[in-house]
């Protein structure tokens, strides 16, 4: 039987968001329906506010996410009720030519639940990355559920669903950062730090946070960035260089998403080296940059989609790594909130006041 929860809704382009009655039917074929326990407040959740993703209002906001598998449909083999787990957005096909290639990370033809979560009215809705977790319990594909470490506390284990794992994924899966290597981050957000948690992890021996804000400087330096350029004061380009030897840093990730930052990443690294794109940005954006510089500078540009992450093998290792005290994932943790402050969290976000807002449920 269908049930009623509430849930936050993005009825409308930049319009407040408001908490509303959420109709979430059974869990069909190869689906599941999770009790949410806790939820980030993740930038993308204020892109889909503003019709930064795409136009298909109303939206479910949330995405980062974890909680407990209440029930499951037909076909669903790899969790069962009562199972905690964090929930995906890149549920793999497993028969795709990606998948077929053993590249999942890439897959072509990732699922989302075939059944829609509805107002009260019939209005059916949009979730978020397919997930639309701002909600007591929403419907996923049970591909979209992975299994972790149950004693790990909710509220930080949810962040792997998105940022945190698109951050250190940047890193160390598409950026293939090495022991010795010189890194180089800019945008020193949820996305941004976690980009250098795993450059720390990755081993590399420098790592250099640019940003305009001083208080996220201070953060990534306690997040192990080992320098900080503030890109207001200071030629970012140049600082980078600078900071290793003239030549550049091996690998820059742009955790922006913006036309200016993405030239600055492409001309702070070392000749052959890699800037990775993992910052979201807007449909309207162009780039522009001389061929010839790109094809005589060599390396890489590549882009970091969810950091390239394969969510049942990443997220269980990760999760391990906090539990042993290797990787602080309560460090992204600013507040926890409950459902209905979300719009409050977005005006915290876009001031620079919180890292992460966790809600809790």
């Amino acid at each position: 039987m269908a049930q009623q929860v509430r849930g936050v809704v993005a009825r409308g382009k930049g319009s407040p968001v408001s908490l509303e009655t959420i109709i979430v039917p059974d869990p069909g074929p190869g689906e599941a329906l999770v009790r949410i326990q806790a939820c980030g407040v993740c930038h993308t959740d204020l892109h889909y506010r503003e019709g930064g993703i795409n136009d298909d209002f109303p939206f479910l906001l949330g995405h980062e996410a974890a909680g407990v598998v209440e029930s499951v449909g037909e076909g669903v083999a790899d969790v069962a009720p009562g199972d905690f787990v964090i929930l995906n957005w890149r549920a793999v096909c497993g028969q795709c030519r990606a998948c077929r290639r053993g590249r999942p990370w890439y897959c072509f033809d990732t699922h989302n639940a075939e059944q829609k979560m509805t107002l009260l009215d019939g209005t059916e809705l949009s979730p978020a990355l397919g997930i639309g977790a701002f909600a007591e319990k929403t419907l996923v594909h049970a591909g979209q559920c992975t299994k972790v470490d149950p004693t790990v506390s909710p509220a930080v284990a949810g962040l792997l669903g998105c940022g945190v794992m698109a951050g250190i994924g940047a890193a160390i899966n598409t950026g293939n950062v090495g022991r010795g290597d010189s890194v180089a981050v800019i945008g020193c957000g949820g996305v941004g730090d976690a980009a250098i948690v795993g450059a720390r992890l990755a081993g590399a021996a420098k790592i250099i946070a640019v940003d305009i804000d001083d208080r996220k400087l201070e953060t990534a330096k306690r997040m192990g960035a080992t320098h900080t350029v503030n890109s207001k004061a200071t030629d970012p380009v140049e600082a980078i260089r600078g900071l290793t030897g003239g030549n550049g840093a091996d690998v820059v990730i742009e955790a922006v998403g913006r036309p200016e930052t993405y030239r600055q990443a492409f001309y702070a690294r070392d000749l052959a080296g890699t800037v990775v794109l993992v910052g979201v940005p807007t449909p309207e954006m162009q780039l522009e940059l001389p061929l010839l510089d790109v094809f005589g500078r060599g390396g890489a540009l590549k882009s970091s989609w969810y950091g390239d992450c394969l969510p049942s093998r990443d997220f269980p290792m990760l999760i391990d790594l906090h539990l042993q005290g290797r990787l602080d994932l309560g460090a992204f943790v600013t507040e926890t909130i409950a459902l209905d402050d979300v719009e409050k969290a977005f005006d915290r976000m876009r001031s620079g006041d919180v890292l992460r807002s966790v809600v809790v449920f």
